[in-house]
């Protein structure tokens, strides 16, 4: 194994990976710290008033509850299917004869040996399971709040709005975890052409989560959330 053929390999992927990683856990840093300056945050806050609201009037609200929760459950199915089929196809390729043609510049073009090769596709089968994981939870608990929900509050006196939309937030947290593993993915499957690309594709999916995930007039937001919340 020579330095010259791996070592963009060895600096870049991992360069690109810590800096997905440092960019979550100051998300999650700020999200606990000032929950109204992200999506994250307002998205929980309002999810806490969401099943208290819905239980005050279920009986001319079901349908609604179903229709949200079945949005929800889909959402999740077709995260899950996408990465158990991808899960698959790369458990196909791993187990089956393969042969990349190299570069002509392995220095440019990264490490394409056959160790190289497999360690790409085993990261990537990885990822993918992980993801599958998560939303197979989310599901299991979004199916759970759908029958729970509907229960008459006399009847299960254990069933009460604080641990329905604890429920609520575990299946909707598995499903926001599930989605971003799967979107990692998506810088190391260029892995398999170089890993300039996955740096570059990391730093651009950088500026879109921070795009999708920072919101701008927080204090607003936070006054609305707030007045909103006097009234549940």
């Amino acid at each position: 194994m020579e330095w010259k053929t791996y070592y963009l390999d060895m600096m870049l992927i991992p360069l690109g990976f810590f800096m997905t990683i440092g960019y979550h856990v100051w998300l999650w840093h700020k999200t606990r710290s000032e929950p109204f300056s992200t999506t994250i945050g307002i998205n929980a806050h309002a999810r806490r008033f969401w099943v208290p609201s819905m239980l005050k009037d279920i009986e001319k609200k079901n349908i609604l509850v179903a229709q949200s929760l079945r949005n929800l459950i889909m959402g999740s199915t077709l995260m899950a299917t996408t990465s158990i089929l991808l899960s698959a196809g790369l458990a196909a390729i791993i187990s089956s004869t393969y042969s990349v043609k190299k570069p002509v510049e392995d220095v440019l073009y990264g490490a394409h040996s056959e160790f190289s090769v497999a360690l790409k596709y085993a990261t990537l089968l990885t990822i993918f399971l992980f993801s599958f994981f998560c939303h197979t939870l989310s599901i299991r608990f979004l199916n759970q709040l759908s029958l729970l929900i509907c229960t008459p509050q006399d009847v299960l006196s254990m069933v009460t709005p604080d641990y329905l939309g604890e429920i609520l937030e575990r299946g909707t947290t598995l499903n926001t975890v599930g989605n971003r593993i799967f979107y990692s993915a998506l810088p190391l499957m260029l892995w398999i052409f170089g890993p300039v690309l996955v740096f570059l594709c990391s730093l651009a999916m950088l500026l879109v989560f921070y795009n999708l995930d920072i919101v701008c007039g927080s204090g607003k937001a936070k006054t609305i959330l707030n007045d909103e919340s006097n009234y549940v």
